[in-house]
């Protein structure tokens, strides 16, 4: 037979709570077996699962992704367009992960010439500043947002 594990020693093993081990069960994301007392017991797969849970949430999917794309072992067979759908799925959040990252490395950026400026106080540091603002705000919509140098200028007074 099997072992099985207490929602006592899921949590401790996993570092799970056992509150969000109770609500992966309601929702039904991670679903384990009953004893007579109604107490929960986990597989070796449950275990397996709520640890591609972790991963998947530290790769920024949402229980919702996560519960709708990811249940292979559930399935007895699956079809190689359920594959693609979720090769597809995949694709879109990296396509979606890599534009954070340019925006934090954007963010990085600003906050290294806000510190430059800051430190070494100067016209010239303070117009670098203000033309990567510009920058950041045309970036924001994707047009000529209509404000200029002057405009920026007259509101530093």
């Amino acid at each position: 037979m099997e072992k099985q594990y207490s929602i006592k020693e899921v949590s401790r093993k996993l570092g799970i709570p056992k509150d969000t081990l109770r609500y992966y069960d309601r929702i039904g994301i991670v679903s384990p077996s009953r004893e007579h007392n109604s107490y929960r017991r986990y597989s070796k797969d449950d275990l397996v699962d709520l640890m591609n849970i972790q991963i998947m949430q530290y790769a920024d999917f949402s229980l919702e992704e996560i519960k709708g794309k990811f249940q292979f072992h559930r399935m007895q067979s699956v079809d190689s367009a359920y594959y693609q759908e979720v090769a597809e799925f995949l694709d879109a959040k990296k396509a979606e992960t890599r534009k954070k990252i340019a925006h934090l490395e954007k963010v990085s950026q600003l906050f290294d010439v806000a510190v430059e400026t800051l430190r070494g106080f100067n016209h010239e540091s303070d117009q670098r500043l203000a033309e990567f603002v510009r920058e950041i705000y045309r970036d924001l919509h994707k047009k000529d947002p209509g404000i200029t140098k002057e405009d920026c200028d007259g509101h530093q007074n």
